[in-house]
């Protein structure tokens, strides 16, 4: 591991000395077209009831992935005596110098051409459109199905409830509802009621105005008393018999979990509403009410416009059907013969 390494690198390293471990293969031993293919078709994860679920990556993320380990290996080999030396004390002792080093020299060989990126390649494909059933945008109906599904007559219904109105009326991240603390409900932007988003991506700090949407804080207050959580995280796990919370916040997984038991009617089919489907929903509904772009990319926590523009996904098939650019080069006679239709 490299001195002080940033979440994401400290996130992905782990996960491939975990990967290496679970296959008894040392770190001198990388295979990265089998690890590839374990990140895209096989990674699975235990969720809070011990049940093996899929958690593969997208190709643009197992890319990320892959690269942060190369990266690592390469400074291993050109910048580290100690890789050198532990790769020393798997020759034979009783081997000459220069059969030591020939050793050496083949494992550094050897690694040099399992990590560079022909060996794993990972293709990745430029989407310029994405289709419904990849990215929901709820409109306002199946927003309210969705809130309403786990009911307020229970805690766990009632935490349920005040997560998804909480999010949906933010467009906060996964992550960053989980890590909400009490504090961070009412703060002020300019006199607007907000709520403080102590960490968004990127290390970026940032206040989301409610304004009329300020209405999900009935329910999270509603939890926060039935809970007795007077400061700290928002949400928490709720323990066995459902009457007690635990004192620690909930994690991001969680907070899939939590999406994952209330499905909602779409077009006459069952569909999992994803966390990150409620952004793309404050976004989506936030622009066809008249907000700016600017103003959505800000609270959304966005680097750029494009970003933002792919969450609302302005141009849509409802943009985009082209206008009455031509017309028909026959008379309506013609037509008819063609189609075998009337045509009034």
């Amino acid at each position: 591991m490299p001195e002080a390494p940033n979440k994401d690198v400290r996130s992905r390293l782990n996960f491939y000395i975990d990967w290496l471990t679970a296959r008894r293969r040392a770190w001198y031993q990388p295979d990265l077209q089998a690890y590839r293919d374990y990140l895209l078709h096989e990674r699975t994860r235990t969720d809070k009831r011990g049940n093996r679920k899929p958690a593969t990556l997208s190709e643009a993320t197992a890319l990320a992935h892959l690269a942060t380990i190369r990266s690592r290996y390469n400074a291993l080999l050109t910048r580290s005596n100690e890789a050198r030396d532990r790769l020393f004390e798997l020759a034979n002792p009783d081997a000459s110098e220069a059969e030591q080093q020939a050793l050496v020299n083949e494992f550094f060989v050897r690694i040099a051409n399992d990590v560079h990126p022909a060996s794993a390649p990972v293709k990745l494909v430029e989407k310029q459109d994405s289709a419904d059933s990849e990215h929901l945008r709820l409109k306002p109906y199946q927003v309210s199905a969705l809130v309403q599904a786990p009911g307020i007559s229970t805690l766990r219904g009632l935490r349920d409830t005040a997560l998804m109105t909480l999010m949906v009326c933010s467009g906060i991240r996964a992550a960053e509802a989980a890590a909400l603390r009490v504090d961070d409900l009412r703060q002020r932007l300019g006199g607007e009621l907000s709520l403080r988003v102590r960490e968004g991506k990127g290390g970026k700090q940032r206040l989301v105005p409610y304004g009329p949407l300020d209405w999900c804080l009935m329910y999270v207050d509603a939890w926060l008393r039935d809970a007795d959580i007077k400061g700290g995280p928002v949400f928490r796990g709720i323990r066995r018999g459902g009457k007690s919370v635990r004192p620690r916040g909930i994690g991001a997984w969680t907070v899939n979990d939590i999406m994952n038991s209330y499905p909602i009617s779409i077009d006459g089919a069952l569909c999992l509403v994803k966390p990150h489907d409620l952004r793309r929903t404050y976004a989506r509904n936030a622009y066809d009410f008249g907000m700016d772009l600017e103003r959505i990319r800000q609270n959304l926590g966005h680097t750029g416009l494009q970003t933002t523009q792919t969450y609302i996904g302005a141009l849509d098939g409802r943009d985009r059907h082209p206008p009455n650019m031509f017309s028909p080069p026959h008379d309506r006679q013609s037509l008819a013969l063609l189609t075998g239709k009337a045509i009034g």
